[in-house]
């Protein structure tokens, strides 16, 4: 085979995510409102993590791995999938969507946590979303698909120093389906969008840690875990998929140390086991609402509070999302865009 001239950059290759409609069925093509294949505004495309068995012992009466020693299996496996970029609302809200199980704005899981089992999806379906996610090779007929796919994990971050504090995102993905190699092409139905969201847009009295308003961030990341457990293993992959595990959410800050802040040492030293320390809220106004990057913990603790030496002095702070009660419809969390 003579050697092919062509070459691609990086930047010609997509990562694009859909909300699929049947479980064990990739999003077609093209599709309706619900079907419809987002471009994510990657910082780099990235590979997804195929987790082949393999084993690759040598067997008796041989100190050389022979071709009959090799063994590979392709069904037991969980591939997952990670990528990072620009917030943008049609992607946020299918992952949040995704993550929560929710359907509307702000995305929201309550104190209950109830446990979240899957099987199956319906076409325009409101809750229990599955997705689809493609990397779109520029080379014709090459794109790898993944099916049934669910967000295990999403994390927001910025930082008021870069990009005029815009908000960037990362995401963890895992499915138990096998993939789809080379997928046939596939056409962006929406592609990446221009909407930005900004730290700049909070007010003052709404940037509020663990109970105490005012503060001034200098930069912020928000974490969400909501992890999937796959069983009932099949000759496709696994059928079943359930999120069981403990569902989190988490806030780290960098804040300037001040009359206003020089307390928290206290506040963390001093927290009252069983109690939460307060709300912790970074938007616009009391009530995380669509068109804004805004979230709230109805109820928080500390879990670090420490000196940042910098050109002024700081404070790193943690926070954790806090139930109030194994019963109570209480929000745990809840995340706006």
């Amino acid at each position: 085979m003579a050697i092919n001239d062509k070459a691609y950059s990086p930047k010609q290759f997509s990562f694009l995510v859909a909300e699929q409609d049947d479980w064990g069925t990739i999003n077609a093509d093209s599709g309706g409102s619900s079907t419809n294949w987002v471009a994510v505004d990657v910082d780099s495309v990235g590979s997804p993590s195929l987790n082949l068995n393999q084993v690759l012992e040598p067997r008796n009466g041989s100190r050389v791995l022979q071709a009959t020693d090799f063994f590979q299996d392709k069904l037991n496996k969980v591939i997952e999938v990670s990528v990072s970029g620009t917030a943008t609302t049609e992607v946020l809200d299918l992952l949040l969507g995704n993550i929560t199980q929710g359907d509307t704005v702000p995305y929201l899981i309550t104190s209950v946590g109830a446990v979240q089992n899957l099987t199956n999806a319906t076409e325009d379906q409101t809750a229990n979303q599955i997705l689809s996610i493609a990397y779109k090779s520029p080379a014709s007929g090459h794109a790898i698909g993944l099916k049934d796919c669910l967000c295990t994990a999403i994390s927001f971050n910025g930082d008021a120093g870069t990009e005029g504090g815009r908000i960037k995102f990362s995401a963890t993905f895992k499915t138990g389906s096998l993939p789809v190699m080379n997928q046939a092409d596939i056409a962006i139905d929406t592609a990446i969008s221009s909407n930005n969201y900004y730290m700049s847009s909070w007010d003052a009295d709404d940037r509020i840690i663990a109970g105490h308003s005012n503060v001034l961030v200098n930069s912020f990341t928000l974490n969400v875990e909501n992890d999937v457990v796959f069983a009932g293993l099949t000759s496709t992959g696994f059928e079943s998929a359930s999120r069981v595990g403990e569902v989190s959410a988490t806030a780290d800050f960098n804040v300037k140390y001040d009359a206003n802040t020089d307390f928290f040492f206290v506040f963390f030293h001093d927290q009252a086991a069983g109690a939460s320390k307060g709300a912790t809220l970074m938007a616009t106004d009391a009530t995380p609402s669509d068109g804004e990057f805004e979230f709230l913990f109805a109820n928080s603790v500390l879990t670090n509070v420490a000196f940042s030496e910098g050109d002024m002095m700081g404070l790193d702070l943690s926070v954790k999302a806090v139930g109030a009660g194994a019963g109570s419809s209480t929000k745990l969390f809840e995340i706006a865009c």
